[in-house]
C-alpha cells in the first residue's frame, strides 16, 4: 500500500477504525462520551450504568453507598469498560459539585446525565405521611436532579452538546400503585422540570428528556410487590397489556438510545415504558 496515490489515507483510515474515529462500523454507539449515572449502586441505575459502558461510555458511578459502586465499577472495569466510582450525596449541593469537579478533572468533559437517584415509599393515606419524610422523598427524588443539572449545564452549554435524562414513574403520569402520595408528586414535579430544562437548554444543542417506568422488579421493589396479596398482584398484572413487570435491564436499554446519536432530535420527551399499562 506504501507509497501509492491514497496510501496514506488508508492507513489513517484503519488507525482511526481501529480507534474508533470516523466512522461507527465497528465501534460502540456511546464510545468515549463521559456519562454520569446517579443512584448507581443498585436496580435500574446499576443496570444504565452497565450497558453505557459496554456501549462504550466512560461512567462515572454516582451514589451513596460507596462500597457498591467500587464493586460496580471494578466489575464494569474487568470486563474491559471504563467506569469511575464517585460516592456522592445527590441532595447536598457541595457532594454534587465535588462529583462533578471530579468528573471533569479525570476525563475533561461531560457528555451525558442520567439522574436516577430516587426511591419508593410506603403507601399510605395523606394524613399518615411524616412532614420529614415528604421533604426526603421530594429532596431524593427531584431536588437532586435539580442540582445535577445546575452542576453540569455550564460545562454542557460551553460546549453546546448533551444528553440529559431523567428517570421519573408512571407514577408521575399517572398515579402509584405502590408507594405514597409523596412519591408521585416528586416524579410529576420531575417531568416538569425536564420540559422547563428542554426549553431552556435545548437552544445550547442539549437534549433533555424523561423516562417514566412503570413497577421495575428492581430487588427492593421486588420484595414489596411479593409483599402484597397475591389477588391484588394478579390484578395489577391483568391491567398491564404484556402481562409482566419490568425489568431493570428493559428500562435502562430505553435510557441508552434516549442519549444515543439516534435521539438526537428527541427533546422535551416523556418516554412511557410501561407494558402498555399506561396510554396518554
Amino acid at each position: 500500500m506504501g507509497r501509492g496515490k491514497g496510501g496514506p489515507l488508508l492507513i489513517e483510515a484503519v488507525k482511526c477504525a481501529r480507534r474508533g474515529v470516523g466512522s461507527t462500523m465497528g465501534t460502540k454507539p456511546l464510545q468515549d462520551r463521559v456519562a454520569i449515572v446517579t443512584g448507581s449502586s443498585r436496580g435500574i441505575g446499576e443496570a444504565t450504568a452497565r450497558l453505557l459502558a459496554a456501549r462504550g461510555a466512560w461512567v462515572a458511578l454516582a451514589a451513596r453507598t460507596g462500597h457498591e459502586l467500587e464493586r460496580i465499577a471494578a466489575e464494569i472495569n474487568s470486563a474491559a469498560g471504563t467506569a469511575l466510582a464517585a460516592p456522592t450525596d445527590v441532595t447536598d449541593p457541595a457532594s454534587v459539585e465535588r462529583m462533578v469537579r471530579r468528573v471533569l478533572s479525570t476525563w475533561g468533559r461531560i457528555d451525558i446525565l442520567v439522574n436516577n437517584a430516587g426511591m419508593g415509599t410506603p403507601m399510605m393515606p395523606i394524613e399518615e405521611v411524616d412532614i420529614q419524610a415528604w421533604d426526603e422523598t421530594i429532596a431524593l427524588n427531584l431536588k437532586a436532579a435539580f442540582l445535577c443539572v445546575r452542576a453540569v449545564a455550564p460545562h454542557m452549554k460551553a460546549r453546546r452538546q448533551g444528553k440529559i435524562v431523567n428517570i421519573s414513574s408512571v407514577a408521575g403520569r399517572n398515579y402509584s400503585l405502590l408507594s405514597g402520595p409523596q412519591y408521585g408528586t416528586a416524579k410529576a414535579g420531575l417531568q416538569g422540570f425536564s420540559r422547563q430544562m428542554a426549553v431552556e437548554l435545548g437552544p445550547y444543542g442539549i437534549n433533555v428528556n424523561t423516562v417514566a417506568p412503570s413497577i421495575t422488579l428492581t430487588a427492593r421493589v421486588a420484595a414489596k410487590w411479593e409483599a402484597r396479596p397475591q389477588e391484588e398482584r394478579r390484578e395489577i398484572l391483568r391491567g398491564i397489556p404484556l402481562r409482566r413487570l419490568a425489568r431493570p435491564e428493559e428500562i435502562a436499554a430505553v435510557v441508552a438510545f434516549a442519549v444515543s446519536d439516534d435521539a438526537s432530535y428527541l427533546c422535551g420527551a416523556t418516554i412511557d415504558v410501561n407494558g402498555g399499562a399506561y396510554m396518554p
